[in-house]
């Protein structure tokens, strides 16, 4: 009976998050044996979760960098839903009480002007991508990680709780983004006026559009590829960081504009 078992996984899983209930490692009864069982979960996850969180917007990927995926065990990056309702707009005001910890990333997010191929394209996905992106923007993606202990991160776990995507801010659309080299934007984190971090497009899987060709790939590989209007956060530029109450958030990206979190 491993379709029950993955549902009851997932429901366990939703029922952690929205009960924010502090953990350390997912308990080991909901834990998927593989990778492949974990994106079976994080699936069913996604359609418990669509009821109160809204359709799926996009999709946020995780893992971009070697020492990430060496950490969690693989060699690929991971990816999760993005649901409508937690999509803000230039500016957030969230409330700290909502969340068991609330984490914050520094990324590009790119939007889709046309859906993409079912199978796989002639020739390059970046290249297919890349004519497929509508606009760019600088983003704030949100993350829930229920106090998760990092010393003992799975990359199972993450996917099977929708790597931990709790919405997203997005700025301004920048519709000529092709006259940018992604690869070469700065982007900064600034909490209440203070540089926290900095980093390039280019740390992000050598250029963000890479990231989204293997998003693209995997989608079409599991049979549903991306549609046109979804948005893509790519990865961060800069170590996830952890806002209190109080705090106020700023991404900027060269060329790109800003968004911004102000933590209530």
């Amino acid at each position: 009976m491993p379709e029950l078992d993955n549902r009851r996984k997932a429901e366990g899983i939703a029922r952690l998050f929205r009960e924010r209930r502090p953990i350390d490692i997912l308990p080991h009864e909901l834990m998927p044996g593989t990778l492949d069982e974990a994106y079976r979960v994080r699936q069913i996850f996604e359609e418990i979760e669509t009821g109160t969180r809204g359709p799926v917007a996009g999709y946020k990927i995780g893992l971009t960098t070697p020492i990430m995926q060496r950490l969690c065990g693989v060699g690929e990056p991971v990816y999760g839903a993005i649901f409508g309702n937690e999509v803000h707009h230039r500016r957030a005001d969230l409330a700290a009480r909502n969340y068991c910890r609330l984490g914050i990333e520094t990324e590009i997010a790119l939007r889709l002007g046309e859906d993409l191929p079912p199978t796989g394209v002639a020739g390059s996905w970046r290249d297919r991508v890349a004519g497929a992106v509508e606009s760019c923007m600088a983003a704030i993606e949100l993350l829930e990680d229920l106090h998760h202990d990092y010393k003992r991160l799975s990359a199972a776990a993450m996917v099977a709780g929708n790597v931990w995507n709790a919405g997203i801010v997005i700025g301004a659309s920048v519709g000529a983004w092709w006259r940018l080299d992604l690869a070469r934007l700065t982007a900064r984190l600034s909490i209440n006026g203070r540089e926290i971090g900095h980093g390039k497009g280019g740390d992000v899987m050598g250029n963000p559009l890479n990231a989204l060709a293997w998003l693209a790939e995997a989608r079409a590989a599991a049979g549903v590829p991306l549609r046109r209007g979804a948005i893509v956060m790519t990865g961060s530029m800069v170590p996830i960081q952890f806002p209190s109450a109080g705090d106020h958030a700023v991404v900027e990206v060269e060329g790109l504009g800003t968004a911004e979190l102000v933590v209530t």
